[in-house]
């Protein structure tokens, strides 16, 4: 269902703008000029001074900049299968209708892994010949190296097939051109995950053009929770009603609607 809502959503995307800038038009013939206010840095300090913008476009990054769910989901269960992760003698896997449903129920990695484990399995699993880790601290130790070794499996993915989604570098492109239009990335993902995908679909031109770019190391809340659409718009000096976000995921609409 979400591959049909992304084409919509951009849709309504560029009406808003139109509405809110009627320069604002996606235009392949248009030559973009620098913009008056550049970022060199995708760290958290990206934005150090309030910017005077009118409006922001912000995209989130998996599904909307990249469809990246699937590569999200193969990494996981490598990660999984690397560390031979057994629940009752059963590997750990996630399937393709499953992890549509996990993703849409939970923002970020680590969350994502303790709510399969403690809500849909109800136990932690074995890692070979280990057993379950019962302390909270076995738990998070677990928990950590998955997503430290899922991280560079997705790495190695993006970087053979990472393809940016039709239209979406058109759509920032036209942003970025415009004086009174703050562009940014919010996702809930890490930084190194984020980063790599960014380097490879955006380009580090168009990387450093970007006013802000809030990743799930940066906040201590992730989506739904609306803290890194809030914290972006205090960031850019821009009032939340005035920032359009083109989002791909039930979590992260409730996140941008949160704000």
């Amino acid at each position: 269902m979400k591959l049909f809502v992304l084409p919509l959503a951009i849709a309504l995307v560029c009406g808003i703008a139109e509405a809110f800038a009627p320069s604002f038009v996606v235009n392949p013939q248009r030559s973009y000029l620098p913009r008056q206010i550049q970022s060199s840095s995708l760290s958290l300090s990206m934005v150090t001074e309030k910017c005077k913008f009118d409006y922001a476009l912000i995209f989130d990054c998996d599904g909307v900049i990249i469809e990246t769910e699937e590569l999200h989901r193969l990494a996981y269960n490598a990660a999984f299968q690397a560390a031979d992760l057994t629940i009752d003698g059963k590997p750990v896997e996630w399937t393709v209708e499953y992890y549509d449903v996990l993703q849409n129920t939970v923002g970020g990695g680590k969350p994502k892994m303790f709510f399969h484990f403690r809500n849909t399995t109800k136990a932690f699993p074995m890692a070979g010949d280990k057993t379950p880790p019962e302390t909270l601290e076995e738990q998070q130790t677990l928990i950590d190296a998955l997503q430290a070794h899922k991280t560079e499996l997705y790495k190695e993915l993006i970087a053979e097939q990472a393809k940016p989604r039709p239209g979406v570098l058109e759509l920032m492109d036209e942003a970025i051109a415009d004086p009174t239009m703050a562009v940014g990335v919010c996702s809930a993902s890490t930084k190194a995950a984020v980063t790599k995908v960014l380097d490879v679909v955006l380009g580090p031109e168009r990387r450093a053009k970007l006013n802000v770019c809030i990743l799930g190391d940066d906040v201590s809340k992730l989506k739904p929770d609306p803290l890194i659409y809030v914290t972006a718009a205090e960031r850019l000096g821009i009032d939340a009603d005035r920032c359009v976000v083109v989002e791909d995921s039930l979590v992260g609409l409730k996140a941008a609607k949160g704000a």
